[in-house]
Formats: C-alpha cells, structure tokens, sequence
C-alpha cells in the first residue's frame, strides 16, 4: 500500500513541485561539492529519464485530443484575444523586475549585488527608457540592460549566467519590436527561457548537497520520499518544464501550472523568491496568453504522430545527456 501511494505522490510531484524552480545558491552557503559522474547517473536517474521520456512522448497523443474539448476551445480564444496586450506586458513587467531588484540594491538575480553608483543610476535610467510608451525608448532601454548583462557576466563568468539567459532572450524580444524581426521575437523568448530552466535544474545534479541543504534547513515536504531522492526527481520536473517549452508541448496548461508552483514556493523561501523570479512570472503569463500559434516548434517537424512520439523520447535524451556532460565537464 505504501508503494503505491508513493507512485501516487510522484505523479502529482509532477505537477506540483515545492521547490523545483529555486536557485539553490540563493538559499543555501554551503560550499558546493560536485558529485561523482557515478553518482549522478544511478540506476534511479536512468528509470526516471525513461519513465519522463515515455510521458512526455505519450502528450503528443493527448494533447491534441485536449484541444477539442469545448470548455478549452473556449479557454484559448479567450486567450488569444489578449494577445496585443504581450509585447507591453514584457515591456513594463521588465521594468517593474527591476524596480524590485534595484530596491533590494541587486541587478539579475539576488546574488548579485550593485557594484556601483554608475550601474545603478544606469539601471534606473533603463527603467526610465523602458516606461516611455515608444518602440525607439524601449529599443534604447533594451540596449542598455544588454549592456549591464554583458557587464555582469564580466565579473561573473559566461557559465555562471548561464541561469539567467532567459534575460538575453527577453532583451532580444523588445529590441526586435515594430521591425522586420518581430515575429521571431516571442519563439526566441520561448527557447531562451526553456533552455534556461533546463540548464538550471542539472545544477541540483551535479551538486546534491546544496539541494539537500535546502530541503532540511527550509523543511521542504518530501512527501515521503528520501531527501535525495527527491532532489533527483525535484530537478527532473524543472528540466521537463524548460524542455516542454523548447518544444512545442502543453505551453499554456504549462504556464498556468509553472506559475502555480513559482507562487508556492515563494511561502517557502519569502521576498529573495520574488526578486529572483518575477521576472519568469512575466515570461509565464505571456506564454499562457500567446499559445504556440506563431512558433513552429521542432516537433512540427514530424508529421506522424508515431514520428513525434519517437522524436520526442530520443530528443528528451540526448537533450538530457548533452546539458549534463556539458554542466558537469564545466561546472
């Protein structure tokens, strides 16, 4: 009976994770120490990459059938009719992300700290550029938090902002506005942040210990589960979430979930939660609001859905493995 309401359990974590979308290193000071490559890839990982990639397989059977019913017909026109609501969405949600970082003296992300008087007077005159309601102010305001990016990741290192790329993807949205560009805008937005979540996850691999800090020191619900096993399954459901978006799968039913759980986990981890990610928030509603209507993922690739359900198991894989080796090979 246990067993199977452990089963029962692991199937709403994938639905429900409490702290899947956490930043580690915002939460914890322990001092990381990467796992062994044995370790990582357990006879565990390897049943669970398995069973993600059958389910994930399996959606491209039953998503289409979703989108005949009614009530979600109904659901998606109504969604689709806020769409010229999503460029100013992005545009204003960005300045409001940060007004809240700057109030906190941060600029990204919580971990970092504003170096100077010169960048913060620079990001508050991107905030200015970026409320004036014009294409070319947005462009220039766009322009010069491309600039504080590039000046962060400096400091920081080029594989250390590889958590916050979806920054790149969201500068990339607003400096293509009203030109010949536009309409790869929003498909870029929703590869760099799909990519960004993945990338994120396969740190709680690589380096167990300082989930697993998290989980004791925060009194994360196990749901009784192993604390490392479910931080295996935690980073799981993130890298799921990044390459559902990469892919084309359950965008909309995705957002409203992911932002569901983004919101939970703020009960857990408070005000450095909502510095750190609501700016994905923004991403989210606009993913919810936009569908996949202009973006021709890769799945459309294959027209049988024999060939997506194949495509999609071995690409979960080899996406997978690929994020893993080059994180760990660099971390």
């Amino acid at each position: 009976m246990k067993k199977i309401f452990q089963v029962l359990v692991l199937l709403g974590l994938i639905l429900t994770p409490f702290f899947a979308q956490a930043h580690v290193k915002w939460f914890t000071n322990l001092v990381p120490q990467k796992a062994s490559i044995e370790h990582i890839v357990s006879p565990v990982f390897i049943l669970l990459t398995l069973v993600a990639a059958i389910v994930l397989s399996t959606l491209t059977l039953i998503i289409p059938k979703m989108s005949e019913w009614g009530p979600v017909k109904k659901m998606e026109d109504y969604l689709s009719s806020l769409r010229k609501y999503s460029r100013n969405l992005l545009k204003y949600g960005t300045a409001v992300a940060l007004m809240i970082q700057m109030m906190n003296g941060t600029l990204f992300a919580p971990e970092f700290q504003m170096s100077s008087t010169f960048i913060t007077v620079l990001t508050w005159v991107t905030i200015g550029f970026l409320v004036i309601p014009h294409h070319i102010s947005t462009k220039i305001g766009a322009s010069i938090l491309l600039g504080l990016f590039i000046y962060v990741t400096i400091h920081h290192g080029f594989f250390y902002m590889l958590d916050y790329s979806f920054y790149v993807a969201i500068i990339g949205v607003l400096l293509v506005g009203n030109t010949k560009l536009e309409k790869v805008g929003f498909p870029f937005l929703y590869l760099g942040t799909g990519l960004s979540l993945s990338w994120v996850a396969v740190e709680k691999w690589v380096y167990p210990g300082m989930a697993l800090d998290i989980v004791t020191n925060h009194h994360v619900p196990t749901f009784g589960f192993e604390p490392s096993l479910f931080v295996v399954m935690a980073a799981f459901i993130e890298f799921i979430v990044g390459y559902l978006l990469v892919v084309g799968i359950l965008n909309r039913v995705l957002g409203f979930v992911v932002t569901g759980i983004f919101i939970s986990t703020t009960m857990l981890f408070g005000m450095t939660e909502v510095i750190g990610h609501f700016m994905i928030h923004i991403v989210l509603i606009i993913f919810i609001i936009e569908g996949v209507s202009f973006y021709n993922p890769p799945i459309k690739m294959h027209k049988t859905k024999t060939d997506q359900f194949i495509f999609v198991f071995l690409n979960f894989i080899f996406v997978l493995s690929t994020f893993l080796l080059i994180y760990y090979r660099f971390a």
